[in-house]
């Protein structure tokens, strides 16, 4: 939710990939023809792999009706591509997504608010999106981009990104979930200081405190390298049991500690059905690669 006031400080340029990175994109990558979007790019940067760049680099990406809509949709196409096992979610260098779009919030009412349940859209990334999606952040996360990055199952980020819920700063709160996530990734105390003072948070924060999983002290190309890397490594294993994963995972925000254990094993034992936990053991015992069926 802080866009506006970010875009009065700094010229982006638009999104385009680095020369080296496009080399080595156009030696080892394919690319499959995509749909063409207004606010979003999307391409398959390594097989099984989905990526989706946001690219509004003027609004440093800020978080339009728009281009959510555009997320879901492409999100939707690499959820029911059978060949896609992860995605990966990444910005520009100077901004992962700055914000909410605050000149199509401003003038908003609560009626107006409330009748078309406004920003319930956003929550499409965790509340339907099965495959595993891994957040990319370099240069700015703030509100809504912050919150959409928390969304995903992973986050990777540049020690020098930037965090932050600035909301409060603009006479509101997050509305997009991060009073829920953050809490629950960083504990009651830092989120709380975060949501009621407006103060930013850095990447190399983010990775200390535990809300991402990998921090590069490099640039964009180093991070997204390792993240599409990380969703290649995902997408070799059987698309059954990387599903299970994810959910049992999940299931831990919402479960007790004792109803998460069974519901775990219970997910455990319905995969002896399925036939990759066959190919699996077998290879195993054999000292071969399996060969998944993703059945």
């Amino acid at each position: 939710m802080f866009a506006q006031r970010c875009s009065r400080f700094f010229i982006v340029k638009p999104v385009v990939p680095s020369a080296s990175y496009l080399n080595r994109a156009s030696r080892t990558f394919s690319t499959t023809g995509a749909k063409s979007y207004e606010t979003i790019l999307t391409e398959t940067p390594k097989p099984n792999v989905g990526l989706v760049t946001l690219n509004r680099p003027k609004a440093l990406n800020a978080l339009s009706s728009t281009l959510i809509a555009e997320l879901n949709d492409a999100l939707n196409r690499y959820e029911e591509d059978k060949d896609i096992g992860a995605i990966v979610i990444t910005g520009s260098e100077k901004a992962f997504a700055a914000g909410a779009d605050i000149k199509e919030m401003e003038p908003l009412t609560f009626s107006s608010a409330y009748a078309q349940n406004f920003i319930a859209p956003w929550s499409h990334l965790a509340n339907a999106v099965r495959k595993p999606v891994i957040a990319a952040v370099s240069g700015y996360a703030l509100g809504g981009g912050c919150e959409l990055a928390l969304m995903c199952d992973m986050l990777h980020c540049t020690s020098s990104a930037t965090f932050g819920q600035p909301e409060i700063k603009l006479g509101v709160i997050p509305g997009a979930g991060a009073s829920q996530r953050l809490t629950r990734a960083i504990g009651k105390s830092r989120a709380m200081e975060i949501v009621l003072t407006g103060n930013n948070f850095s990447g190399k924060n983010a990775g200390e405190w535990g809300l991402a999983s990998q921090v590069v002290d490099g640039g964009k190309d180093e991070l997204l390298e390792k993240s599409i890397a990380t969703a290649a490594k995902i997408s070799s294993y059987s698309r059954i049991a990387v599903l299970a994963g994810k959910e049992v995972v999940n299931k831990s925000q919402e479960l007790p500690l004792k109803e998460g254990v069974e519901y775990e094993r219970r997910l455990f034992h319905s995969l002896f059905g399925t036939k990759d936990q066959k190919i699996g053991m077998k290879a195993f015992s054999e000292k071969k690669k399996p060969e998944w069926s993703h059945e």
